[in-house]
């Protein structure tokens, strides 16, 4: 499914002079569209107008978005986000507390006890029905604020007490099977999944701001997390062994590149990581438009936006730039009245499962700002903020 681009000339999908103006100009609205609708409260809605998602904010979609605007050096808006996410996380200390204490009993908390996987913007939990066990965006957000933090200098007290929150909630249940990035399979453990929450149980760690007790712990379980991937969360039955959607499943899925770059489960040059990398492309990556997984009904199976600049991002990291104009180009091409859908409907994997979901939540996602924040991202890897100064 995927394009070959192996033997692209070197800078052949370099953008000219014309086309540079156009991508940074489009990396300017998506900065123009994530300031205006981040809420009062600091809170990026995951879609602004969609129905199924308005009124909500992940920590995993604002997390990305959050990288993308600290890249951006929009420092207040980043700010803002993470102040946010720490009132969440610390407004719920007790009630962490209480889950942590009762695993302690030896009880084991139903998905239904965990905090949720989204909030209200004003960072309420949300009285709609929803697949609310993830624990993904805890990890993801762990990563994000430190990467800020790190990048720009800046003092980490203001956000201590929800780092503390994140890592005790994640050294407890960061290993529990919960629902993955799509809202799916509340059965496995997914790689993805595990990759981030070890990623953020790392981050925290690393910096130096966590108590000996919570440092140590947080170490023991990252360390646990790797040792159960590698042993149980690898393909068997492919020419070179990969990350597996999940623990015992043979297929790769969209969001696996995250487990290398950037969440550092793996080295970019570990064979794991290079098939692992060539298995999405050749699995779900049609002409530079990457599907979530090959069962994915949801609006048909699209190919994703976030998922094609976050393969991108891989390739770039790895040192093939033509590979990251390809995908950063074919995300510009579906920007609609310079807004990016979550998905597109070029190429769908399964077409007859398109109009119960139109019918049950209108048209697809528009704006969602992780495409937006994803394209800024990758734009960022390719050096698109400095470009038109070296012309």
């Amino acid at each position: 499914m995927s394009v070959d681009i192996s033997a692209a000339r070197p800078d052949e999908f370099a953008p000219d002079p014309d086309e540079l103006g156009s991508l940074q100009r489009l990396a300017a609205r998506s900065i123009e569209l994530i300031d205006t609708h981040q809420d009062r409260s600091g809170a990026y809605p995951a879609a602004p107008t969609f129905s199924a998602y308005q009124g909500y904010a992940w920590l995993r979609d604002g997390s990305f978005t959050a990288e993308a605007m600290s890249r951006w050096d929009r420092m207040a808006s980043t700010n803002r986000f993470h102040d946010w996410v720490a009132q969440v996380l610390t407004a719920r200390t007790d009630h962490v507390t209480g889950l942590v204490a009762a695993v302690a009993r030896g009880d084991r908390p139903g998905p239904e006890q965990m905090l949720p996987t989204r909030f209200t913007l004003a960072g309420h939990d949300g009285t709609d029905d929803w697949w609310d066990f993830q624990t993904d965006g805890y990890g993801m957000w762990l990563w994000a604020v430190t990467t800020h933090a790190g990048r720009h200098h800046l003092a980490f007290d203001r956000w201590l007490p929800a780092i503390e929150v994140a890592v005790d909630y994640l050294i407890a249940f960061g290993d529990y099977p919960c629902y993955d990035w799509w809202e799916e399979h509340v059965e496995h453990q997914h790689i993805s999944t595990l990759a981030a929450v070890r990623a953020g149980l790392v981050a925290a760690a690393e910096v130096g701001i966590l108590d000996q007790v919570r440092r140590a712990a947080a170490r023991v379980k990252a360390a646990e997390l790797k040792e159960l991937i590698l042993a149980r969360g690898l393909t068997r039955h492919r020419p070179r062994p990969a990350l597996a959607k999940w623990i015992g499943a043979e297929t790769v899925d969209g969001s696996l590149p995250a487990c290398i770059v950037p969440f550092g489960l793996l080295a970019l040059d570990d064979p794991i990581a290079t098939a692992t990398l060539d298995a999405v492309a050749a699995d779900l990556d049609t002409r530079g438009g990457v599907h979530r997984f090959t069962a994915d009904v949801f609006y048909g199976g699209g190919q994703w936006l976030i998922l094609s600049c976050l393969l991108g991002w891989n390739r770039v990291a790895a040192g093939d730039t033509d590979a990251g104009w390809h995908y950063l180009r074919w995300t510009a091409a579906h920007a609609d009245d310079d807004e990016f859908p979550e998905q597109v409907p070029d190429h769908l994997l399964h077409p007859d499962s398109r109009p119960e979901w139109v019918q049950r939540w209108g048209p697809v996602a528009r704006p969602l700002l992780w495409s937006h924040a994803m394209y800024l991202i990758l734009a960022d890897e390719l050096g698109l903020k400095t470009l038109g100064q070296q012309r």
